[in-house]
């Protein structure tokens, strides 16, 4: 234990004394609670599994129309760079207590999935993991609980930008525990709209673009990052309303177009809610020694080959509900929003550039080696002799750069 001894100082009495007195103590506390502190290995570290880490499973066993998608991964030690280790090549199966298998094929990054398993909602579902080296994980028996509909999903203009709700509610009263979850994506438009495509063979040219290799709209997307739960436990009705799910700020380059979220919604037992609301503590609402710390979080994996290994995560079952809304620029206040093309600047690029008593060919030198990418040509008035080319920095040209242009299978234009 560290202990301060600090010399006695006499001050005059009064308001100054008193201050001094405070800020002498505060000062003292801070150097004691910092001075006092050890590094926090956590468990992994400690039990000298540092190495490989703790197996994490996150998902849902989907028993309805949608797709069933585990992750699989584990854990790095504190202070590294990546936030998980993936788990590429293992064996994931769903069980059923009436003894059906359902395998889920790997697909990337420690995800295993599979298409809609129409499931019964009689049956009790686990799923099973077998990694590479013959470890065996298995969670245990679950009940099936499927989400009532989600009556509506809805945002609402703030000052500082707009808040996405949803509502729901349970007619019979069984469900009173909920977590949702969300994708966001968002269309957005690069700085210039490129007219010209490169062609290195069988010499360098540029030809007109065709639409397909267009580069100037492209989509990009993103998960919810924070646990969404909510309870009706205490109230006399299976009724959630005006639940928060995402804010996006005014300023946030997702509005500038077109937003399209997709929020999901699961039932969860007393037992899943509990260990989802304690993991969010853990996981979003540390910062400060006023916060909650750090708690054990017991799921429903365990490792079958060693039992005494810890598996991070819960797996629940049952079929989700989903509903999709679009925000439209037009319908919201004229804010300015933070684009990443804000400083782009138009460029000419010229086949002959005097330049002293040299001649540079700015086209060669910037446009086929990359450096810039042309827009459009540049041509006197009723002649087919090009001059050069409008032209900028891939940067603000190539919005593939940050997103995709193939536009998503669900997206619906104005």
């Amino acid at each position: 234990m560290c202990r301060l001894y600090p010399e006695r100082h006499k001050y005059k009495a009064g308001v100054l004394g008193r201050r001094m007195r405070k800020v002498i103590f505060i000062s003292l506390t801070i150097i004691t609670w910092f001075g006092c502190k050890k590094p926090y290995l956590g468990p992994a570290a400690s039990s000298g599994t540092a190495a490989t880490g703790f197996l994490v499973v996150e998902g849902t066993i989907n028993t309805g129309a949608d797709s069933t998608i585990i992750r699989v991964s584990r854990t790095v030690p504190l202070g590294s760079a990546r936030r998980s280790e993936p788990v590429t090549d293992a064996t994931v199966m769903v069980e059923s207590d009436a003894g059906g298998t359902y395998g889920l094929p790997s697909y990337g990054n420690g995800y295993y999935k599979t298409g809609p398993l129409n499931l019964s909602a009689l049956n009790k579902y686990r799923l099973r993991i077998t990694t590479v080296n013959g470890t065996a994980y298995q969670s245990d028996f679950v009940v099936v609980k499927n989400s009532p509909p989600i009556d509506s999903v809805y945002y609402r203009i703030l000052n500082n930008g707009v808040e996405i709700y949803a509502d729901t509610h349970d007619p019979s009263n069984n469900t009173k525990y909920y977590r949702w979850e969300y994708e966001s994506t968002y269309q957005f438009h690069s700085a210039f709209y490129s007219f010209l495509r490169l062609v290195t063979s069988p010499q360098d040219t540029l030809l007109p673009r065709i639409l397909p290799d267009q580069i100037y709209v492209c989509y990009r997307g993103s998960k919810a990052t924070t646990i969404l739960l909510n309870s009706s436990a205490k109230l006399t009705q299976d009724v959630i309303a005006q639940n928060p799910i995402a804010f996006i700020p005014s300023s946030s380059e997702e509005l500038q177009d077109r937003y399209s979220i997709l929020v999901k919604q699961y039932a969860l037992t007393p037992e899943a809610f509990n260990y989802y609301q304690q993991l969010k503590k853990n996981t979003e609402q540390l910062g400060s020694i006023f916060d909650a710390q750090p708690s054990e979080l017991p799921g429903n994996i365990h490792c079958l080959t060693n039992p005494a290994e810890p598996v991070l995560g819960y797996i629940t079952a049952g079929a989700s509900a989903q509903q999709r809304i679009y925000i439209n620029n037009r319908d919201l206040p004229a804010w300015i929003t933070n684009s990443p093309y804000t400083g782009c600047k138009l460029d000419t690029d010229l086949f002959v550039r005097p330049q002293g008593s040299q001649v540079i060919n700015e086209v060669k030198d910037n446009i086929y080696t990359g450096a810039h990418m042309g827009i459009f040509t540049i041509e006197p008035p009723g002649s087919n002799h090009i001059l050069g080319y409008g032209a900028a920095v891939p940067e603000c040209v190539d919005c593939t750069l940050r997103g995709t242009n193939v536009r998503p299978s669900f997206w619906i234009d104005e």
